[in-house]
């Protein structure tokens, strides 16, 4: 949907007073690669995102985002979280919607982003339906509709499955990797589930207990990896 960005980590340690979460992190997500980042609970991986896309500044080292971000980008760094954050008196059109009101964006291309984003994300024959109606899995496939909608350079992702049930996130595994593809963007994904990481991700930076630092960088070749490779790989973390 749109070109990505190259976001580079170079010596990056966060501390919140004398309790030191990250250590010396060097990592890179290139352009239009899902960069997965995984870890057990705890070791820093949602404070790593929030660093990457600037909402937290690193006690030390830093972080540089260079590329090409199309001219219909209206925000480029946009996070998904695990919280669905859905308004209950908005519809799935009107909770899509919501992201691009105010910019300046003429009303009838407003509109028609909000069509694309539905089709893509298989939502156009529900987008009347109130959150209420919909299952865990529908109302996350619309927070990523709407974080589509602004037509993203990166996609910041913290473990937006994992409020889901274990049979509802399996399902919805697949249908992400096929939206993340089509957006083509920049993907930084958090997850604690390896199984999640394999079927998502290029690219998997596996963090060490906290505080975390980088223990190995796993590269996933998508035609021969799938998810039922993802137990022997438990070997190599």
């Amino acid at each position: 949907m749109t070109d990505g960005v190259r976001l580079e980590v170079r010596g990056v340690h966060h501390a919140y007073r004398r309790l030191s979460v990250l250590e010396d992190i060097d990592l890179v997500a290139e352009p239009g690669e899902v960069l997965v980042l995984i870890g057990p609970s705890g070791c820093g991986k949602s404070t790593l995102l929030s660093i990457m896309g600037g909402m937290l500044a690193p006690t030390r080292g830093s972080v540089r985002c260079a590329g090409s971000v199309a001219d219909d980008c209206l925000n480029p760094l946009t996070y998904v979280f695990q919280d669905f954050a859905l308004l209950p008196w908005r519809t799935v059109a009107g909770n899509v919607a919501l992201v691009l009101e105010g910019t300046p964006l003429p009303r009838a291309a407003q509109a028609q982003r909000v069509a694309e984003v539905l089709a893509l994300t298989g939502l156009a024959d529900i987008a009347g339906a109130w959150p209420k109606q919909l299952s865990g899995g529908m109302r996350q496939r619309v927070g990523i509709a709407r974080a589509l909608a602004v037509r993203p350079a990166c996609l910041l992702m913290d473990e937006p499955l994992s409020a889901l049930d274990a049979q509802t996130r399996d399902l919805l595994q697949d249908e992400f990797a096929t939206l993340i593809a089509r957006a083509g963007t920049t993907t930084v994904y958090v997850t604690h589930n390896l199984r999640e990481a394999v079927r998502l991700g290029q690219r998997i930076a596996v963090l060490s207990r906290r505080p975390g630092r980088l223990r190995a960088m796993l590269r996933i070749d998508r035609p021969v990896v799938g998810r039922d490779m993802a137990e022997p790989m438990l070997s190599a973390i």
